[in-house]
């Protein structure tokens, strides 16, 4: 006979028969297609580092791939490398002032920005060590250079960020040791911060997505991998309140999310330390505020980015160990099954 077991979306096929053995591992493998909405995976130039815990974001074409853990010490790095989907290949920029990793990176009003993250405590990262930042970089594309911008009030790492109407909002992370509720909104125009209301629950290691001028904070941590929230937490600006949606099925942290149609598509993550990264691929409807479990990735990770371009989600970067710093350099591109809108 053959036994099977699902692992973070994985398949796992033990064979104790040969004839009955081939039609149960034909079951077992409909039953994930059957769990999941489809879509297909592509690989792509793998990214010429490899690294974990990185700061991604896209503009003008490119996506940019910032910062981050590398090596099996934990090396922190500052290094930017750009990709082109376009040519399929990356190239070398000028790197940030300072090496940082779990920062955040977005774009607005045509300049690049990373916003917050750790600075090391010595140039390998331990954990007690770590400072968290309140800095904010952006970086000019056409000059290749960074420059200083007013920092954050409130200084953190392992924070996300969202764009809605050419303004970057600042949102959760951790500093001293706990989890942070912080939500706070950067004008690049007049270069200027604002405090607001804070999210209802504090977290770390978490996701943000803009849909339709709303930001939706996902899922993370209370400082603890092995202390996930599931919580889908929404902030309208127009009324400045938050409200709470369906939670995120898998409890994991460490993710990345991307908007692709009426959807926020959610990868990756960490959970325990003696599981592997997950492979999950979750994509969240607001129209029915349902979650629907997509194909899975091929390598599962951590500390990753994602970014849409052109119809298709960029997945980049990432640990493949829960809980440790080495980096892994794959470029794989998800494209969903055509669904109805």
């Amino acid at each position: 006979m053959t036994a099977c077991a699902f692992v973070h979306h994985r398949v796992r096929v033990r064979t104790y028969g040969s004839c009955l053995a081939g039609v149960l591992m034909f079951v077992c493998v409909a039953m994930v297609g059957s769990a999941a909405s489809g879509g297909h995976w592509e690989m792509r130039a793998p990214m010429p580092s490899k690294r974990s815990e990185v700061a991604v974001a896209k503009l003008d074409g490119k996506i940019y791939v910032i910062g981050g853990l590398k090596y099996l010490i934990g090396w922190t790095s500052g290094a930017v490398e750009a990709y082109d989907p376009r040519t399929d290949r990356w190239e070398t920029k000028t790197s940030l002032p300072g090496p940082l990793h779990h920062a955040a990176a977005t774009a607005a009003n045509g300049k690049l920005y990373v916003v917050g993250g750790y600075a090391p405590g010595l140039l390998v990262d331990i954990p007690t060590l770590r400072r968290p930042m309140k800095e904010v970089w952006e970086y000019d594309p056409d000059r290749d250079r960074w420059r200083a911008r007013a920092p954050m009030p409130t200084a953190r790492g392992a924070l996300a960020v969202g764009v809605i109407d050419e303004k970057i909002y600042a949102v959760g992370g951790e500093a001293g040791g706990k989890a942070v509720n912080a939500l706070e909104m950067y004008d690049p125009v007049t270069d200027t911060w604002q405090r607001l209301p804070p999210m209802p629950t504090p977290r770390d290691h978490l996701a943000v997505a803009v849909l339709d001028g709303r930001l939706y904070a996902i899922a993370g941590r209370q400082r603890f991998m092995s202390s996930p929230v599931v919580v889908n937490e929404v902030y309208d600006p127009g009324v400045k309140r938050w409200t709470t949606k369906a939670p995120l099925p898998t409890k994991r942290s460490g993710i990345a999310a991307a908007v692709l149609g009426r959807r926020i598509y959610v990868f990756g993550g960490e959970y325990r330390m003696e599981l592997e990264p997950f492979r999950a691929n979750e994509a969240y409807d607001p129209r029915t505020d349902r979650w629907t479990e997509h194909t899975p990735m091929p390598t599962g990770r951590h500390g990753l980015g994602a970014v849409v371009i052109d119809g298709r989600i960029h997945v980049i970067a990432g640990g493949p160990k829960a809980g440790r710093p080495q980096g892994t350099n794959v470029n794989e591109v998800f494209t969903p099954s055509r669904e109805k809108p």
